[in-house]
């Protein structure tokens, strides 16, 4: 999500046109990625956010060189005015789109979904996924293209992959190509404009080239199929951005069909994962498993009141190290091992609680955006 920039000037570079590939024969290659973007591009939807702001007064030229020349109307009217931008793709012919999260995260927004037919619809966000960064929408519509959703279970490091989106929110259906770079990746991104952040595992590391406005735009592979959904990229970098794994928007579309909304298993806990390097640091019992400890955020706490972890007994300092038998690492964290359970399901928790081994039934609970 953004705030479109304001340029001042264009340089623009006029010269003799050329025709359209010289009567050059198209390498086999390239005429596959060609033909996965013909394919895809219909389906691909640019999503704009408006929001009713107080409406503004002109600029005072008396105020010419007053840094902050406009004001707010004092009689407080508002106007619908566009703040930012981002990418989605078709998933069903009666309108369910993807994207991130982070594009429709502002309850009090709304959101215009444009299609690559130039046409806008208004758009419902049915569901937002508390986990990971992805949420489903909805326009109504019938009859549309849909981008079909492949498999990230097999992919391979060199890849050729394929980036469709809104980029910076002027340049519709910008195309860019590249590879999968890495797999199974973490990393920290910023949600929104609060500063608040989420922890991404298991995200796709790719080179193609993301800007800001591709987020929630499709990751596609050759065959023609999205197998993630771009996300972020890295500030300052070049060439290195992320992606969901596509098989987490499949478990949520399923949820959003039998359901009508998106279902996580909820425990309610903070925590970090061990390793040696904190066992020798801070001298504890043991160098894996998931220490419960409060973030750094004032009036935060450890474990969330009433929550399953607080009914289950859990502590602050206590460390899980194994969820149903399964140990808990830096490779297998907590949240990565909560994924293969359900709403009610009930699990064992191997505890330690400074140098007492418990054992802790807890039943999990629906998870909701502002756990």
């Amino acid at each position: 999500m953004f705030n479109l920039l304001s340029y001042p000037h264009f340089c623009v570079a006029i010269g003799r046109s050329r025709p359209h590939n010289m009567g050059m024969p198209i390498h086999a290659h390239d005429k596959l990625i060609i033909d996965v973007i013909k394919q895809s591009k219909p389906a691909v939807v640019s999503i704009v956010i408006s929001k009713y702001l107080p409406r503004m007064r002109g600029l005072n030229p008396t105020s010419f060189f007053n840094p902050f020349p406009f004001e707010d109307v004092e009689d407080g009217a508002k106007e619908k005015t566009k703040v930012g931008g981002g990418s989605g793709f078709i998933v069903s012919e009666d309108g369910l789109i993807l994207t991130n999260k982070h594009v429709v995260l502002e309850p009090d927004a709304e959101y215009t979904v444009v299609t690559n037919d130039g046409k806008e619809h208004q758009a419902e966000v049915l569901s937002r996924d508390p986990l990971n960064d992805i949420a489903v929408l909805r326009i109504k519509a019938t009859g549309l293209p849909i981008i079909d959703l492949g498999d990230d279970r097999h992919l391979e490091l060199g890849q050729t992959v394929v980036a469709i989106g809104n980029a910076l929110g002027m340049f519709s259906n910008s195309v860019s190509r590249g590879i999968v770079s890495g797999l199974a990746r973490s990393i920290s991104a910023s949600l929104g404009d609060g500063g608040h952040m989420e922890r991404l595992r298991g995200v796709i590391q790719t080179d193609v080239a993301i800007n800001q406005g591709n987020s929630g735009g499709p990751l596609i592979d050759l065959d023609g199929k999205a197998i993630a959904i771009n996300t972020a990229v890295i500030s300052g970098a070049q060439n290195i951005g992320f992606a969901i794994p596509i098989s987490w928007a499949k478990s949520d579309l399923s949820d959003i069909i039998e359901h009508g909304r998106i279902i996580k298993p909820y425990i309610g806990l903070m925590y970090v994962m061990l390793n040696k390097e904190s066992q020798e640091k801070y001298g504890l019992p043991t160098d894996h498993g998931a220490l419960v400890i409060r973030d750094h955020l004032p009036h935060s706490v450890a474990v969330i009141p009433k929550s399953p972890a607080d009914k289950a007994g859990i502590k602050e300092n206590d460390i899980i190290t194994a969820i149903d038998g399964s140990e808990l690492t830096e490779d297998q964290d907590l949240s990565d091992a909560l994924r293969k359970f359900k709403v009610g399901d009930v699990v064992t928790l191997d505890v330690l609680r400074e140098k007492e081994k418990l054992t802790l039934k807890i039943r999990l609970e629906e998870r909701n955006a502002k756990d």
